[in-house]
């Protein structure tokens, strides 16, 4: 029982007492003494103030000197302005501590019998994984985790979105400029070789765009098969100086990507995978399988895994099929160009379409048709998460829009979990240009620092080789996680590989090496038991027993809130409260036995608390650095 529900009833008694008045519980408000006061919890007294009649300080003191007069736990007491502080015996806190200590997973739900799906990474074959998907990946799995310890059944999921004109692109510029390359004879990683290619087809499209426009432009075009936005264009380009020459340029090269030959070609490509055009779909599929290796082997890396894949190549059938069906039903619309659109006016939206004139499938074509699909695979499923950027926020508010429409009663479990992009220093990543910080390359670089910090450091005495490797590896993905996830997911933020690895401040390293420490101390001869009730409390000791107390809150909050961060940052609160007490208490030094078994014990649950903490963020703890 919590000490607010422990109190409720002395005080209600108290306002019996005092002012002869029955006081509804749930007008009594309690919170956290602020710090630059005495006291563990304090009782704000305003609401209390229309039976007393009486000045809030007045009523405080009044109250303060009843419960201390009858009530067990509390030995002390001061009023500032209309708020009760109010000091806990420590007979209170050491019982807590070991209520701790013989809990059983302390901190975590037993099953509440509900069913979860959590989708994250949903990669698309055209280029490897970069900085972005490490935020989504960490932030995905770790929302799982949690969810698992408030209860859940979860199945932990991604779309692999394997198909489509960005997966053409890919396809068309190896097939023309590739000579047979394979990741077998350039020593590239499947999934980085296919992203070359993505690369050049833009560099390809942009030559052509430029070339095409050029064209256009040239005084003696008189093409009248042009577009007549583009006609007008051409003209007002023809006759403008020199500064607005610029601007209308642009607008042609937008007009002119599809009409270039290497876009209409991928557009040809891409009819032809939805015929099984037999040659594309062997191009598709070799493609494919060197990306989904260099997936696996970075997904290992990156410590998360799946229980559920989707393949976009084979759910949007099951979409296309929603569309035939919701537009027999007059839910959808269809163009004279043939293409099928929903009309989401009335709803504040816009129109949107769902399905191309040529018959080829769009994202939310692909989305309807998962939805659908994983709600048949799990009949029980209670919701589903999607982890995607604040980019597609538009996208998701339509596509549950859109399920909702076609009688998904189902669709107001879907919720989008939308987190802010990862800056860096220099500006934006772009895939199509190649100005993207890839994943690997990433994880490996922290990894390096990391062990340039513990060598120069030291401390490795002992260790194996393959001990420091794996020493390394864990400070140095545990830094880039920590890092990533400590970050309210709702905000943008900006990387910084340097500070994910410092051992001081709000860092995972920071966090690991309390744990090392706490590891350390407790291999000593002592024996940890149960702590007696009369030993007093030094007031560290006090304060971390009541932040160990908060743990099960925390999770349940960080589980409601789908935010890791505020598993991060309570375990660094935590951290900096024990180092505090390692500091200033002695341990081994003492003389009280008794008091050394608290140390240990308090030390133990802390360590435990870390451990469970950094799981939950998909982070390992060493026993040394």
């Amino acid at each position: 029982m919590s000490l607010e529900k422990i109190l409720l009833g002395t005080v209600q008694s108290g306002v019996q007492a005092l002012y002869n008045q029955t006081f509804n519980e749930n007008l009594i408000q309690f919170q956290k003494t602020k710090k630059e006061f005495d006291g563990d919890i304090t009782l704000v007294t305003f609401p209390i103030v229309k039976f007393s009649k009486e000045a809030p300080h007045i009523t405080g003191e009044k109250l303060g000197a009843f419960l201390l007069e009858n009530s067990d736990l509390v030995s002390a007491y001061n009023v500032v302005k209309g708020f009760l502080n109010l000091s806990i015996v420590d007979t209170f806190w050491v019982d807590q501590l070991n209520t701790i200590s013989e809990t059983v997973n302390y901190g975590f739900s037993p099953s509440n019998g509900k069913l979860y799906m959590v989708e994250y990474s949903s990669p698309n074959t055209n280029k490897p994984l970069h900085l972005g998907h490490l935020r989504n990946n960490f932030l995905g799995y770790s929302v799982a985790e949690i969810l698992k310890a408030n209860g859940f059944e979860v199945v932990k999921t991604q779309i692999v979105n394997d198909r489509g004109i960005h997966i053409c692109k890919s396809m068309l510029a190896w097939e023309q400029f590739g000579n047979g390359e394979t990741p077998e004879s350039t020593g590239l990683k499947g999934d980085k070789l296919v992203g070359k290619y993505y690369v050049r087809f833009d560099q390809e499209l942009k030559k052509e765009t430029k070339a095409l426009v050029n064209a256009w432009v040239a005084e003696t075009n008189d093409d009248q098969n042009l577009d007549e936005a583009i006609l007008k264009l051409i003209s007002a380009y023809q006759n403008n100086d020199e500064s607005a020459q610029a601007g209308i340029f642009d607008k042609l090269s937008e007009l002119a990507k599809n009409q270039t030959a290497i876009m209409k070609s991928a557009q040809d490509m891409l009819l032809k995978w939805e015929q099984k055009d037999p040659a594309v779909y062997k191009l598709w599929s070799t493609l494919n399988g060197w990306v989904y290796d260099g997936f696996e082997s970075t997904y290992q890396a990156m410590g998360v895994d799946f229980d559920k894949l989707y393949y976009e190549s084979e759910t949007y059938l099951t979409g296309k099929d929603l569309v035939e069906d919701g537009l027999k039903k007059g839910i959808f619309f269809q163009k004279d160009d043939g293409s099928i659109w929903i009309d989401l006016t009335d709803d504040g939206l816009d129109e949107k379409l769902v399905l191309r004139g040529d018959g080829t499938a769009v994202y939310m074509t692909q989305d309807m048709g998962t939805a659908s699909q994983r709600f048949l695979d799990y009949p029980k499923l209670n919701g589903i998460t999607y982890t995607v950027g604040n980019e597609q926020d538009y996208h998701f508010k339509v596509l549950f829009l859109i399920l909702k429409k076609l009688g998904y009663a189902w669709a107001e479990n879907c919720f989008h979990l939308s987190y802010g992009m990862v800056d860096l220093p220099t500006g934006k990543m772009k895939s199509r240009e190649g100005t993207v910080v890839d994943a690997d390359d990433l994880m490996q670089e922290v990894v390096d620092k990391a062990k340039a910090g513990s060598q120069e450091r030291g401390h490795l005495e002992g260790m194996s080789d393959t001990d420091k490797n794996n020493l390394y590896q864990t400070i140095g993905m545990g830094g880039l996680k920590y890092y990533l996830l400590k970050v309210d997911p709702k905000k943008r933020m900006l990387f910084n590989p340097e500070e994910s690895v410092d051992l001081n401040g709000n860092t995972g390293p920071f966090i690991q090496y309390a744990f090392a420490r706490i590891n350390s101390l407790l291999k000593s001869d002592f024996k940890v038991k149960p702590v007696l009730k009369t030993v007093e409390l030094h007031d560290s000791e006090r304060e971390i027993i009541k932040l160990l107390i908060d743990f099960p809150q925390v999770i349940k909050e960080a589980g409601t809130e789908l935010s890791p961060a505020l598993i991060a940052n309570y375990t660094y609160e935590l951290v900096k409260l024990y180092n505090s007490f390692y500091q200033s208490v002695s341990i081994f030094k003492e003389s009280d036995d008794e008091k050394i078994n608290l140390r240990l014990n308090l030390s133990k649950n802390v360590g435990d608390t870390i451990k469970k903490s950094m799981h939950l963020l998909g982070i390992n703890v060493p026993n040394q650095m």
